[in-house]
């Protein structure tokens, strides 16, 4: 069959309060993420794996609190004074482990933040003690803050997070095309959004709904010319 010309659209990513689903793998991590609550010693650490909603949430606190949000990749020390004016999220602190001028900047943004009375939130994938910040006097500091953990997601949370990225691409699947995916796919919200990513663009390039014929043919075989592997264990390195 002949491919149709197709256009891979970004998808655009709500990112709101209503659009986060609750459920037993992140209750605890939400509810200290709501702003009535004050963390112990002024800041928070949120971890979880790719894709789980770190930066949603850092997103739905930030429009509650007015912090702003920010790599830690991108972080220098001259922005510090200005950013510590108000409450702040620093994003995948683990990426800086090698970078002793970021590392810097953070802390000293660390003490600025609170001591002008605000809150800090600093996200990575893995537990705060495994981050192995090289300036010992940083990686202290955040050991020493309030932890939050976003784990894998259940049967539930997982089909929820399909529904929302295919929502996100403003595509929608069959109604037997989620429960097929659930039941057979990686459980982790890395693989939902390689999968709903390669599946959207399969529908579109063969003029194809999104069906479970075609999630059945995307689950057991390589796409041609796809170089990431949609199948049961697979590794996922994207956030």
């Amino acid at each position: 069959m002949a491919q149709q010309l197709s256009f891979d659209l970004p998808a655009k990513t709500a990112l709101g309060r209503d659009d986060f689903f609750v459920a037993p793998s992140n209750a605890m991590a939400v509810a200290l993420l709501d702003p009535s609550f004050h963390w112990p010693s002024g800041k928070l650490v949120l971890t979880g794996p790719a894709g789980s909603g770190k930066t949603h949430l850092a997103h739905v606190w930030a429009s509650q609190t007015g912090a702003k949000i920010l790599q830690a990749s991108s972080l220098r020390e001259d922005q510090v004074p200005q950013l510590a004016q108000a409450p702040v999220v620093v994003e995948d602190v683990p990426a800086i482990a090698g970078n002793p001028e970021a590392q810097n900047a953070l802390f000293h943004l660390h003490n600025l933040v609170l001591s002008n009375g605000h809150a800090l939130m600093l996200t990575g994938r893995a537990a705060p003690n495994l981050w192995q910040l090289s300036l010992a006097d940083l990686q202290s500091r955040v050991q020493a803050a309030t932890h939050a953990e976003l784990q894998a997601p259940d049967d539930a949370l997982l089909a929820v997070v399909l529904a929302k990225l295919f929502n996100d691409r403003q595509v929608t699947p069959k109604p037997d095309v989620i429960p097929y995916l659930v039941a057979h796919m990686d459980r982790s919200f890395a693989a939902a959004a390689v999968i709903v990513k390669q599946l959207d663009s399969l529908a579109l390039s063969e003029g194809r709904t999104l069906s479970r014929p075609l999630a059945v043919r995307l689950m057991s075989q390589d796409l041609p010319n796809d170089p990431l592997q949609v199948t049961k264990n697979v590794a996922y390195t994207s956030d």
